[in-house]
């Protein structure tokens, strides 16, 4: 008796788009810039210190850094001070932004999917991948689906062989 078998890759042949949000991470260091290490006590910011901190700091240091700018601190700071902050990293670093690491990932990511050709994917049905080597931020799922929804025919998350259904465009 001799046995045929065909195996038949349902996953390859369903036409499903696979969309891998880990392609689209930014590869560049990040990094935490603590106001906290400026203030006078801990407690409050002095100009005049800032600025001669501001001109005698090695602002190369941040070059194709992603740079994070917060105050851990509990500390009343004034807006200028982040200002001047951005104004001296910008010209090295890859990306400045207010905030946590978080928030830069989300920044970084929101920057790289607004670079994707969504025509590539219109009328598609996509999976966006669930199971990531690295924990993204739910920031960047949230963003890929807003720029999917009005292309797509629909949105899937997991993996292909394990979906849950997202969105279905009703034609």
């Amino acid at each position: 008796m001799e046995i045929q078998e065909n195996f038949v890759n349902k996953v390859a042949a369903s036409g499903l788009i696979t969309f891998n949000l880990e392609d689209y991470l930014n590869q560049g260091e990040r990094v935490v810039y603590d106001i906290k290490d400026n203030l006078f006590h801990g407690l409050m910011l002095r100009e005049k210190d800032f600025r001669e901190f501001i001109k005698a700091h090695d602002w190369a240091a941040y070059t194709g850094k992603n740079v994070a700018i917060t105050c851990s601190a509990d500390a009343i700071v004034p807006t200028w001070a982040y200002m001047l902050l951005a104004n001296k990293m910008r010209p090295y670093a890859n990306e400045v932004v207010f905030g946590s690491l978080e928030t830069l990932d989300a920044v970084l990511f929101t920057k790289a999917l607004a670079k994707i050709d969504l025509n590539t994917f219109a009328g598609e049905r996509v999976v966006v991948k669930g199971c990531a080597d690295i924990d993204l931020p739910v920031a960047a799922y949230v963003e890929i689906t807003n720029l999917l929804t009005p292309v797509v025919k629909s949105i899937m998350y997991g993996e292909p062989c394990s979906t849950v259904p997202i969105y279905k465009r009703k034609d």
